[in-house]
């Protein structure tokens, strides 16, 4: 039979979350225990999607709601999107300017596919969340990260991305909460972000899908600060919502002087092909914006607490050390053995793994520059469980220093 070719393209793709899943499940068919802390998925632990949110999926479903609906998203939902960026995050925007998609990640999709072409540059915070890397490269382009820096809590250094900027640069990315670090970025920060998007001309992408899961400060928007930067904003029902699974996510367009309009109607192209987001899906993503939000603040209760465990926990590891996040689940900590002990991190990952049965991912996996010596993982399981994880990785850092 003859050798099926298949395209460069897809060769580049990677997703280093997903992929280490593969020799997790591997040992994992020898009876040994896996601690998960690799995917941010908190309906994967102890926290459930709220019960108004599944009975509305429910009644949806029994009351007909199965049919195509229009490919930007249901009316009443882009709607109630709009009313909930206003409300949190004082960000004015129509129904018009919504486009509702299977996930944020179909969402990262549809805007670099429009925005990025052979040869053109995207800036993203280094270290980043890799679908970023994989779409940039996936369509030609090429991801260039700008610092963020460990010692200030991963704050993004303004001069680097400054310096980063070029002639091909076609957006500057900000995730902001951030994954993989947890890091909050101040307000002064983003400013001196839009600012630099306004003096050459670019638009920022602002990944904020975490925008209510912060601890002691508070969330800015970017799109609240932008005045002349077109600003993409990007978020969805997966995290505060508890709606994982469930694959809902929506784009929106912050353009005061209508410099998105063309991008706009590109993107809206991409979303007919595609048809549409799930319709009764999108049913229940009303009911969770409109409805009772108690969960959100009991849910960042029981993760203020697992992340102050963490932190202190990890710290405590001789050749562990990492900054304290501010947002999310995520902690982002230093291995100093890298490049001695473990050629990197990425070996670190599968070293750990096959002794201990701890998933992390590697750090290297969020960036080829930024990233490496660390490794990312998850504060959403209850406190016993982390506490049976960081012991084991406790007794592997001893053991691995007296060699």
């Amino acid at each position: 039979m003859a050798h099926v070719k298949v395209t460069e393209r897809v060769h580049t793709i990677e997703y280093a979350i997903r992929d280490v899943i593969v020799y997790a499940k591997a040992l994992a068919k020898t009876g040994r225990k896996i601690y998960y802390l690799n995917i941010g998925d908190p309906v994967a632990f102890d926290f459930d999607t709220p019960e108004h949110i599944k009975q509305a999926l429910f009644e949806a479903v029994k009351s007909g709601a199965n049919a195509y609906s229009a490919s930007e998203g249901l009316p009443e939902l882009r709607q109630a999107i709009c009313e909930k960026e206003k409300r949190l995050n004082s960000v004015d925007i129509s129904a018009e300017d919504v486009i509702v998609t299977s996930g944020i990640s179909e969402g990262i999709q549809m805007v670099m596919a429009a925005l990025v072409g052979a040869g053109d540059e995207v800036l993203l915070p280094g270290p980043t969340y890799p679908p970023y890397i994989s779409y940039t490269r996936f369509f030609g382009g090429k991801p260039v990260p700008y610092r963020t820096v460990e010692e200030e809590g991963w704050q993004p250094d303004i001069n680097d991305l400054r310096s980063k900027i070029s002639k091909e640069t076609r957006a500057i990315v900000v995730i902001n909460p951030n994954n993989p670090c947890g890091a909050l970025y101040e307000e002064k920060t983003l400013r001196q972000i839009l600012d630099i998007a306004a003096e050459y001309g670019v638009p920022v992408v602002s990944d904020e899908i975490y925008d209510q899961l912060v601890f002691e400060k508070k969330f800015v928007s970017m799109a609240s600060l932008a005045q002349d930067v077109p600003v993409i904003g990007l978020n969805g029902f997966s995290k505060a919502y508890l709606m994982t699974g469930w694959r809902l996510g929506y784009i929106y367009f912050h353009s005061p002087r209508g410099a998105l309009k063309e991008l706009k109607e590109c993107v809206e192209k991409e979303a007919r092909i595609r048809l549409c987001a799930n319709t009764p899906v999108q049913k229940a993503g009303i009911a969770a914006l409109k409805g009772p939000q108690d969960h959100i603040r009991e849910m960042i209760s029981k993760l203020r607490a697992r992340r102050d465990y963490a932190w202190k926990r990890l710290n405590e590891i001789k050749g562990v050390s990492c900054a304290k996040p501010e947002a999310a689940f995520y902690i982002f900590p230093k291995i100093h053995g890298v490049g001695s002990k473990w050629k990197t991190d990425f070996e670190f990952v599968l070293d750990l793994l096959k002794e201990t049965g701890v998933l992390f991912v590697h750090g290297s996996g969020f960036c080829p520059v930024y990233g490496v010596s660390h490794v990312r993982g998850v504060f959403l399981p209850p406190i016993g469980v982390l506490e049976e994880a960081f012991n084991l990785v406790e007794g592997f850092m001893e053991k691995k220093a007296r060699l």
